[in-house]
């Protein structure tokens, strides 16, 4: 009984076997994936997606990486999209100063409309975080993004960090860097925090945990994050599964 909270399933990696993928995760336990659209192509694809699979939902949102290319027609068709039954929430949407495709203004208005976009509608945000740690807090702050909360994808940032997002409302995702020997900062992080705001993800294709780093990553692999966590706690790879499930069917309010 797992969840992965955050997926690329219709990436191109997965051209050749993605129906392999997919039934590979749900013999590994995996009963709901959300797979992520950022950008015109991609939710296109995600759609596709979580109409062909019943136990695969979707995020649509604008990618700070894509930011520059964001219209006000791209928004409103977003906001359109939100109607879906199976869309269940706004992302991954947030900054990213550690490339260089889209200028750090662009890339903060457009994620400031998609936190107002979010709150019009209702909808969880998935937040993309990459060295932007003070800037992503501040906007989500300024925004009002409590009333809506939502999830840091691929946490990676301080215990203090992660408690700030959590009194706005947010729930910690792990992904496969926790495994990772060198990773301490989400090891004491996901060690730390309250149980009742952890989640698990793959970020598949990318980030593949231990003992396939240096893969594809693929959904089933999620357990190694969840297991990863249940050592950190001391706990039960089971009761790990069985609060993150719970957690995300409370934050994205699918099924």
């Amino acid at each position: 009984m797992l969840v992965d909270t955050h997926a690329h399933l219709n990436d191109e990696q997965f051209a050749e076997d993605r129906e392999e993928v997919i039934s590979r995760a749900k013999e590994n336990g995996v009963e709901t994936i959300i797979n992520i659209g950022f950008n015109k192509e991609t939710i296109l694809s995600t759609l596709e997606l979580i109409e062909q699979y019943d136990f695969i939902y979707g995020a649509v949102g604008w990618h700070p990486n894509d930011a520059h290319t964001m219209s006000q027609e791209d928004l409103e068709w977003i906001e359109e999209l939100t109607r879906h039954p199976k869309i269940v929430a706004i992302g991954e949407i947030g900054l990213d100063y550690y490339w260089d495709y889209a200028p750090k203004d662009i890339q903060q208005e457009v994620f400031r409309k998609q936190i107002r976009l979010a709150k019009k509608v209702n909808l969880p945000i998935i937040i993309h975080n990459r060295d932007a740690h003070q800037d992503v807090l501040s906007i989500l702050e300024e925004e009002g993004a409590n009333e809506i909360g939502g999830i840091m994808h691929s946490f990676s940032g301080s215990t203090e960090m992660a408690l700030q997002c959590i009194d706005m409302g947010f729930y910690i995702s792990f992904s496969g860097p926790i495994t990772f020997k060198n990773a301490k900062k989400p090891k004491e992080v996901a060690a730390k925090i309250p149980l009742d705001r952890i989640l698990v993800e793959t970020d598949a294709p990318y980030l593949t945990p231990e003992p396939n780093r240096g893969k594809r990553n693929e959904s089933a692999y999620v357990r190694f994050v969840a297991e990863k966590i249940a050592e950190l706690r001391d706990m039960n790879v089971e009761e790990i599964e069985q609060i993150t499930t719970e957690n995300a069917k409370r934050v994205l309010k699918f099924g």
